[in-house]
């Protein structure tokens, strides 16, 4: 359902007074909280005019995923869950909203009936196709891109790939036509191939053809021997994300494992990836692979790791995987993170990353130094 934006005079006086001084205080604090990398590494500042207010009395709920087209507009995805407090205040934002470069919202789509139980990752294909996973449901979805048109469902949305079909039972991490709670998706350009993070329920990496026929999996259930050891296509409790490198890759977020596990496009596997955690103070279950992206230069000189463990952004140089830098730190103020999630970069090299659980929101770090 799309719209012209329309907003009171007061409303606007008072989101650009606000956007006034979050500017001046982000000249007198330029950087927030990025490490010192080597000579070259990109660094970035966050864009405090990034989103535009929501029209309509709009209230997102948790922002569970983010993801960026061709042209720099920006998609989120979030959940019908904001609180009775703020239902008396406002109205549950649609499933889906899409910015433009500069933050306005443009469109908005998405029926909450019809849309995976607890939205996850977003992806835009090379078509300009948007993809939606969930960890709550046992589906995967593509629209348009105006999300005028379900194109493409992958699983029966409620049923999942378990003992009784329902979230509860036992995982079974074997059916071609169902899912158990993907977390995220990518769409290979050459031939349409899709590759799931199947995910949250299963252990998995599974793949279909553009029309949704099953191809091919692997992985398996991991524990925490199998991730101290490294071992290959054992997945520790969240394969929570997967990424398609120029190099014809594939990167998958072994989260809990605190490595991205990186495959051929069968399933051979050829490498770990190892992100430590930074302070060794939160050893618990969450993880730090929580997301990668790639820069956008033909040769992705840079990967980008959101680690919502540690609550930054990880900078590596991606012929070496190793870390360069990194930028964030646990807080709720601009620039900081409460549960960084997913992420997504535009042509510039910007950097989106949506907050979820309490943190609810989308942020823009730009890219400052050309990089």
């Amino acid at each position: 359902m799309a719209y012209t934006p329309s907003f009171r005079t007061t409303i606007h006086e008072g989101f650009w007074l606000a956007v006034i001084l979050a500017a001046a205080l982000a000249v007198c604090y330029p950087a927030q909280a990025q490490s010192e990398g080597q000579k070259g590494t990109p660094k970035f500042e966050v864009d405090p005019t990034w989103p535009k207010p929501l029209p309509n009395r709009w209230i997102n709920g948790q922002v569970s995923g983010v993801c960026a087209d061709r042209q720099d507009h920006i998609f989120i995805v979030n959940r019908n869950n904001i609180t009775d407090e703020e239902k008396e205040n406002g109205v549950q934002s649609p499933p889906v909203i899409e910015f433009d470069p500069d933050g306005n919202v443009v469109n908005s789509f998405g029926d909450w009936k019809v849309v995976p139980n607890s939205p996850h990752g977003c992806f835009v294909d090379s078509e300009n196709n948007v993809w939606i996973a969930s960890n709550g449901d046992g589906i995967a979805q593509k629209y348009t891109h105006d999300g005028k048109k379900l194109l493409l469902q992958i699983g029966t949305r409620g049923v999942v790939d378990s003992s009784d079909g329902k979230i509860t039972g036992r995982p079974l991490n074997s059916s071609h036509t169902s899912l158990n709670m993907p977390a995220g998706v990518a769409v290979d350009p050459a031939n349409g191939d899709v590759y799931v993070a199947d995910g949250y329920g299963n252990s998995r990496v599974a793949v279909f053809d553009k029309n949704g026929k099953f191809l091919r999996q692997w992985g398996h259930q991991g524990n925490a021997a199998d991730a101290a050891a490294g071992v290959p296509g054992a997945f520790m409790l969240v394969v929570h994300c997967v990424a398609l490198g120029n190099d014809g890759l594939v990167y998958v977020c072994d989260r809990q494992s605190d490595r991205i596990q990186v495959f051929d496009k069968m399933g051979n596997f050829k490498k770990n990836i190892w992100i430590k955690r930074g302070d060794g103070k939160y050893p618990d279950v969450r993880g730090t692979t929580w997301w990668i992206a790639f820069s956008p230069d033909p040769e992705q000189r840079y990967m980008y790791v959101a680690d919502g463990g540690d609550e930054e952004i990880k900078i590596l140089d991606h012929r070496t995987d190793q870390i360069l830098g990194s930028f964030g730190r646990r807080g709720h103020q601009i620039g900081e993170f409460t549960h960084a999630h997913t992420m997504a970069v535009d042509s510039k090299g910007n950097l989106y990353i949506a907050e979820t659980d309490w943190g609810r929101r989308v942020q823009r770090f730009k890219l400052v130094n050309g990089n």
